[in-house]
């Protein structure tokens, strides 16, 4: 009896090789802009390089070598954020020196804080404002017109375009959940469920992209109207920035990261203007401070400072017995509420 045929190997059963690339954000907040360190190839990117294993005796120190390298910045502290692995993620190829044609990228992205931003001085890292890459994340004076404007009608279309009624219910369901509509609430930690309903509904620079160079789509004109959804990134380095941006949101609440970007002394209200930032939206500043100052991470140093018209303020340091001891606790961020669905 003849054995049934061998099935066809799988594409991506076909690349023999893995690359393991190394990529990172590192965020820090200047004057209520919360920033990203960025390299220039073509378009805008994360610093980012292949690990070695002949010479990186780990992730971490591979990854710290090519940001210096790339940007002649040196990190401190750090933390793995996750690995992109999916298949089709290298179209367009992930820009990595020496990669196979047949080989998988796999990227092991980092996030890195500093408290203030680092001088640039390789030529092509530039400090860009993440909000630029997101602008719809920016809740600080009010909903983003571009949600009602651009967004949501394009992706309640997406939703039912070509479609059955079950396929358009899952879609907008997601969508409500992502952008907190039908009363559900924006939840400033699902940075990336936006951006990538957004990539699949066509929204976003990156989609058309790499729609054309899988060869689905014949390559188009830039349109303009994707310009507003922000600035494209390298590969899916925005996807990462995505992930990063989320991770940091949802880390305020249950780890003290935020004093990773302050500086040395600071008023209430530079601390609350840094969180506001990061979380994209404001708190109120009575509430914000008897939050802070009940939470045992700052101390007050005794000295003051002339913030703007009014009386001076108390300038406060970091507890760093107070930050040990409640290691696992963040700050207490409500969440925002849409005024209106």
């Amino acid at each position: 009896m003849k054995k049934p045929p061998s099935p066809a190997p799988h594409p991506a059963s076909l690349a023999t090789n893995v690359a393991i690339a190394l990529n990172a954000v590192l965020a820090a907040v200047d004057n209520e802009h919360p920033k990203v360190l960025c390299v220039r190839a073509g378009e805008l990117g994360l610093p980012y390089g292949p690990f070695d294993p002949a010479r990186h005796r780990t992730f971490e120190i591979g990854m710290r070598e090519w940001v210096e390298r790339q940007t002649k910045i040196s990190l401190g502290f750090i933390e793995q954020l996750y690995t992109f692995g999916d298949e089709g993620r290298e179209a367009p190829a992930a820009a990595l020196a020496g990669r196979k044609a047949s080989e998988r990228i796999i990227s092991v992205g980092y996030l890195a804080l500093a408290p203030a931003l680092s001088e640039t001085i390789a030529d092509d890292a530039v400090w860009r404002d993440w909000y630029g890459f997101f602008p719809w994340e920016d809740w600080r004076g009010g909903e983003p017109a571009i949600l009602r404007e651009r967004i949501i009608p394009g992706l309640t279309d997406w939703a039912g375009r070509g479609v059955g009624k079950s396929i358009r219910n899952a879609r907008l369901a997601r969508i409500n959940i992502a952008f907190g509509l039908d009363g559900m609430g924006w939840a400033e930690e699902r940075t990336l469920d936006r951006y990538e309903l957004m990539y699949e509904a066509g929204l976003v620079v990156e989609a058309w992209r790499d729609r054309a160079a899988a060869g689905h789509e014949a390559p188009k004109k830039r349109d303009p109207a994707l310009q507003q959804t922000g600035a494209p990134m390298i590969s899916d380095h925005r996807r990462i920035l995505a992930t990063a941006i989320g991770r940091l949101r949802g880390k305020l609440k249950y780890r003290p990261v935020i004093f990773e970007m302050t500086p040395p002394e600071f008023t209430l209200l530079q601390l609350q203007r840094i969180v506001e930032a990061i979380v994209g939206f404001g708190f109120h500043k009575q509430n914000f401070r008897r939050t802070i100052e009940k939470s045992g991470f700052v101390e007050p140093t005794g000295e003051t400072t002339q913030e703007a018209a009014g009386r001076p303020a108390a300038l406060f340091r970091i507890n760093r017995e107070g930050v040990r001891a409640r290691a696992a606790t963040g700050l207490a961020i409500p969440r925002l509420r849409r005024a209106k669905d």
